[in-house]
C-alpha cells in the first residue's frame, strides 16, 4: 500500500500540470537528434498550430493546404537539410502549418532603420520602441560577434541585435495569432537562440500578453548557461568548423 501511495504521489502533479498555451521547441539547425526530439515533443503536445522560424506566411500556407507541398516550400526557403527536418512535418497530425520567416529585404531594413519603423502598430506592445539596458545590449552583440565568427566590426553586431530582437518579435505575434485563432496548444520551431527565455520569444510573448503561459525546450550539444524552461541534450554532430574558410594564416 505504502509502495501505491508512494507512486501516486509522485505521478500525480506532472497529471495535474497544466499544458502550456505556447512551447518553443529550441534547436541546433543541422542537428538531426534535436529534430527527432522536436517531433516526439509535437507527438506528445498535439498542437493545434506549429509556427515554423523557416518557411513565409506564403510558403507555411501552401504546405498547410497541401502537405505534398511541403517539401518544395522547404526548399523556396531557401532553408537545407529537409531530410533530417521531416520527421517534425510527420509528427504534425492536424496541426496547423504556420510560417513566421521575416523576408530578407525586410531584415536589411530593419537593420539600416530599426525595427519599430518596420514592425507595424504593434511595435510598443513587443517593446521595440525601447532601447535595450547597455549591459544587455553589449551582452547580446558579443554573442552576435561570436556567432558571426568575429570577421566582422563589433559595432555592426547592434544592428545584428535589433534585427534578432525583430524576428523574435514576429514569431511571438505568429504565435500569439495562432493561439487566437486555433487554441492552445501552439508550438514554434526555431533555434535556441530565439527559444531562451531571458531574451527570446518566451520573453516578447510575456511582455505582449502576460497572461499566455509558455515553455521553452531547448535541445543542446551540451552544457550551457543559455537559460530555458528545460533543456534536453542531444549528441553532437561532427561538423567542419564554420569559422575555418573566414581565418587568415
Amino acid at each position: 500500500m505504502r509502495l501505491v501511495v508512494l507512486l501516486f504521489a509522485l505521478v500525480l502533479p506532472s497529471m495535474s500540470r497544466a499544458t502550456p498555451d505556447i512551447v518553443i521547441l529550441g534547436e541546433v539547425h543541422d542537428n538531426a537528434q534535436a529534430h527527432l526530439g522536436q517531433a516526439e515533443a509535437l507527438k506528445d503536445l498535439q498542437p493545434s498550430a506549429v509556427v515554423f522560424e523557416m518557411l513565409t506566411k506564403a510558403q507555411a500556407a501552401r504546405a498547410d493546404a497541401d502537405r505534398s507541398q511541403i517539401s518544395s516550400a522547404w526548399e523556396e526557403s531557401g532553408w537545407r537539410d529537409f531530410p533530417i527536418y521531416a520527421p517534425i512535418f510527420e509528427a504534425l497530425g492536424k496541426a496547423r502549418i504556420i510560417g513566421a520567416a521575416v523576408p530578407r529585404a525586410t531584415l536589411r531594413a530593419v537593420y539600416t532603420n530599426g525595427a519599430e519603423a518596420h514592425f507595424g502598430p504593434e511595435a510598443t506592445r513587443y517593446g521595440l520602441h525601447e532601447a535595450l539596458p547597455e549591459p544587455e545590449k553589449k551582452n547580446r552583440m558579443k554573442l552576435q560577434f561570436e556567432a558571426h565568427c568575429e570577421a566582422m566590426p563589433f559595432e555592426m553586431m547592434a544592428g545584428m541585435v535589433t534585427a534578432q530582437r525583430f524576428r523574435d518579435a514576429a514569431f511571438a505575434r505568429a504565435a500569439l495569432s495562432a493561439l487566437e485563432t486555433y487554441g492552445p496548444p501552439v508550438a514554434v520551431i526555431a533555434g535556441n537562440g530565439h527559444a531562451r527565455i531571458d531574451w527570446g520569444v518566451p520573453a516578447m510573448i510575456a511582455r505582449a500578453a502576460p497572461g499566455v503561459t509558455t515553455h521553452a525546450i531547448g535541445f543542446v550539444e551540451g552544457d550551457t548557461d543559455v537559460p530555458f524552461d528545460e533543456t534536453r541534450i542531444v549528441p553532437p554532430v561532427d561538423r567542419d568548423d564554420p569559422c575555418q574558410s573566414l581565418r587568415t594564416e
